[in-house]
């Protein structure tokens, strides 16, 4: 092995995982800084809390076509100008006067955060086969629990010392930092004669035959809609940390810490009984720990609400049980389209961060005014998950049985 080759066994996996967790870091980054923000830019935490919608809602709409552009133009293209779109766009949220301002500025984080996460993993499976690809898609994997964990402690104390547009300067920092490691360390992983021409009409066509499957569209939606069963509590937590728990900008550890845990646990368990356990099995025990999890959120809300412990202790619990089903249920639904699974891929993204900017603009500021109705946004995500996948299940099973 070639010093060139040495370098890229273990820079090109940091490249690829700093890539995928821009998105996520971008949602956690500054949500400590939303009561800042409002009386700075003047605005209402209704008017703040549409900052996440429109991130969410432009990333959902571009992980349609940042894989598409990249079979065209090129893996390291679309990466770096993403990356040059990010970098704009978040020293504009650092130079926001208003609030319209900062809505299309995040509306621009959006359309760009999403690239790094869906090309890189186009670019493992360009380099690697087998159980090479399957480690640097675990190290990834992981990275992508972590960064939401760190972003919101990273950007609590940056907002301690230097104020909320400090937040994104950081942002536009980091990500110079890693346009710079992307020229330098990634390689072009697509030659030009495997690239496909740019039919925007016919990926249309691909795109409208996935999303009109039934089963896909119910599995997919299941998924999104159990893990937005926690992610209420991400989308809330400038409320959740700082007027329940009554904390501070600096503790948001409380909320991230112990649901990453429980990311990292569920996938670490899925994959040791991956073969061993039969779909029934696994879904069972993922959606019966989600219930445990409910079920103790309520009493933890509603009988016992000055014991922070027992407010973070179910989000570590559901969060083990959506990532221990949700290799299960990603893989069944990609199967309906075994000739084209990374577009079906690409309409799964869509589909469940659709949902969650959803949740973002209507559901959690209608929930956000007590920790009980919280907790009932949980079960109810829970429960109408639980009955889509139960759905999509049974129908899968009925077709084949035709």
């Amino acid at each position: 092995m070639n010093f060139r080759d040495e370098q890229r066994r273990w820079i090109l996996p940091l490249v690829l995982a700093a890539l995928s967790a821009v998105g996520p870091f971008s949602i956690d980054a500054y949500l400590p800084a939303f009561q800042e923000m409002g009386q700075t830019l003047r605005a209402n935490p209704v008017e703040i809390q549409q900052t996440l919608s429109i991130y969410m809602l432009m990333f959902g709409l571009m992980t349609l076509w940042h894989g598409a552009l990249s079979d065209s133009f090129g893996r390291k293209r679309v990466i770096l100008l993403s990356l040059m779109v990010y970098a704009l766009a978040s020293l504009g949220c650092a130079l926001s006067v208003n609030i319209e301002m900062l809505w299309v500025m995040r509306a621009a984080q959006g359309v760009s955060a999403g690239a790094g996460m869906v090309v890189s993993r186009a670019i493992v499976r360009d380099l690697y086969d087998g159980a090479q690809a399957q480690r640097l898609m675990a190290n990834i994997a992981v990275m992508f629990a972590i960064a939401p964990a760190t972003a919101p402690i990273v950007g609590g104390w940056i907002l301690y010392f230097f104020g909320w547009r400090g937040i994104f300067v950081f942002l536009t920092l980091a990500t110079i930092g890693l346009y710079a490691l992307c020229w330098r360390f990634l390689p072009e992983s697509l030659p030009k004669e495997k690239r496909q021409a740019f039919a925007v009409g016919l990926l249309l066509k691909r795109y409208r035959s996935v999303l009109f499957c039934r089963e896909f569209l119910a599995l997919s939606l299941g998924l999104g809609v159990v893990f937005c069963g926690s992610f209420i509590y991400v989308l809330a937590a400038p409320v959740f940390i700082r007027e329940h728990l009554r904390l501070g900008e600096t503790d948001f550890y409380w909320l991230f810490v112990p649901g990453m845990f429980g990311m990292i646990g569920g996938s670490w368990f899925s994959g040791r009984v991956a073969g061993a356990w039969n779909l029934r099995r696994t879904l069972c025990l993922a959606f019966g720990v989600m219930a445990a999890a409910v079920c103790l959120n309520l009493a933890a809300s509603g009988i016992f609400p000055q014991i922070r412990f027992l407010a973070v202790l179910p989000m570590a619990i559901y969060s083990f049980g959506v990532a221990f089903s949700m290799p299960a249920l990603t893989l069944l639904a990609l199967d309906f389209f075994p000739e084209n699974r990374g577009l079906a891929a690409s309409c799964q993204s869509f589909v469940q961060t659709l949902f969650a900017a959803l949740c973002a603009a209507v559901v959690v500021p209608w929930l956000w005014h007590s920790r009980v109705s919280l907790a009932l946004g949980m079960l109810g995500m829970w429960a109408a998950g639980f009955l889509l996948v139960y759905l999509a299940v049974s129908g899968s099973r009925g077709s084949r049985k035709r």
